[in-house]
């Protein structure tokens, strides 16, 4: 009978453990899908370039992603259109993350600097290669107006729309809009769910990466590129170690808030406001903090009862 116990509260405590660490994933993902998303999926646009009717909205139908963001350049739409033209995989790069873009491009790491000519006319129907796996194609081709990509099948799964739109004589607004269907199947699940949370961090570095070209500013170098993302590696693993201290340890109180602070770091290195020097030093404060984090729970940790000596 005590056997039968004991196997009870063993899986009674399992089952305690997982749950326990399901809540830290629902909570993280409840604060991400009511909080972040909405935000991210309309970063820079005013409520009239979100209403805004733009050419491609009408090939996908009922997307499951439909983002458009915006921002504001110092130049006219024929100063930036040359940059935004030019862009793709082994063409001009994308402006943004070139240590996770670029490799295998066959033209550097680094995305282009200058105007190329080679690239400045494509026509309908050309490839725009995304990557090494992933291509799409031209569609609308409307000099100084209107860029449009989709994708390769038949009806197009989505559909990228980059517009530029004058405030004034000197500026212009950029208007990314971006409509996808999921693909029903696992690996086109889980490059959706990549993509999803993916998404909203290259398109805003895109979106300020042709702002700076065309303003002048020199982008970030590679080291400092390679510390900020070496940033983000470093908190996905003191999340992920953080989980599994929730399911190994006796204490799971402690725990349970070293795995939620570093999953809200984490969402905040991604998507918060905060300056990128910032960003790339956070992590590192937070793993200095959980080096003594073991002797901490050594220290809180129930101490076995002594057994009375009878004489």
């Amino acid at each position: 009978m005590a056997v039968r116990r004991g196997k009870r509260q063993r899986i009674f405590q399992m089952i305690l453990k997982a749950a326990s660490a399901g809540a830290v994933l629902c909570l993280l993902g409840a604060i991400y899908w009511l909080a972040i998303r909405p935000r991210q999926l309309h970063w820079g646009a005013t409520g009239e370039e979100l209403r805004r009717v733009l050419p491609g909205d009408d090939t996908v139908a009922q997307p499951a992603f439909d983002a458009t963001r915006a921002i504001t350049i110092r130049g006219r739409p024929e100063d930036v259109w040359p940059w935004l033209v030019q862009m793709g995989y082994g063409r001009a790069g994308f402006y943004g993350w070139d240590l996770i873009e670029n490799p295998g491009s066959g033209r550097g790491l680094r995305s282009a600097d200058s105007i190329l000519p080679e690239f400045q006319l494509p026509h309908t129907g050309e490839i725009l290669p995304l990557s090494m796996a992933a291509q799409l194609e031209f569609g609308l081709v409307d000099p100084n107006r209107t860029m449009v990509w989709v994708g390769r099948e038949h009806p197009p799964r989505g559909v990228f729309v980059w517009a530029l739109v004058p405030l004034d004589g000197t500026h212009t607004r950029l208007i990314s809009r971006i409509r996808w269907r999921y693909v029903d199947d696992p690996a086109g699940r889980a490059l959706g769910v990549f993509t999803e949370f993916a998404d909203h961090v290259a398109v805003r570095a895109i979106l300020r990466g042709v702002r700076d070209r065309v303003e002048g500013r020199k982008p970030d170098s590679l080291a400092w590129q390679a510390a900020q993302v070496a940033a983000w590696l470093l908190a996905c693993g003191e999340f992920a170690a953080g989980l599994v201290l929730v399911v190994i340890v006796r204490r799971r109180g402690m725990a349970w808030l070293v795995a939620l602070g570093a999953g809200l770091m984490l969402q905040f290195l991604l998507y918060g406001p905060a300056p990128a020097w910032i960003n790339a030093a956070l992590p590192w404060l937070y793993l200095a903090g959980m080096a003594g984090l073991p002797r901490r729970l050594r220290r809180t940790a129930p101490q076995p009862k002594e057994t009375p000596v009878t004489g």
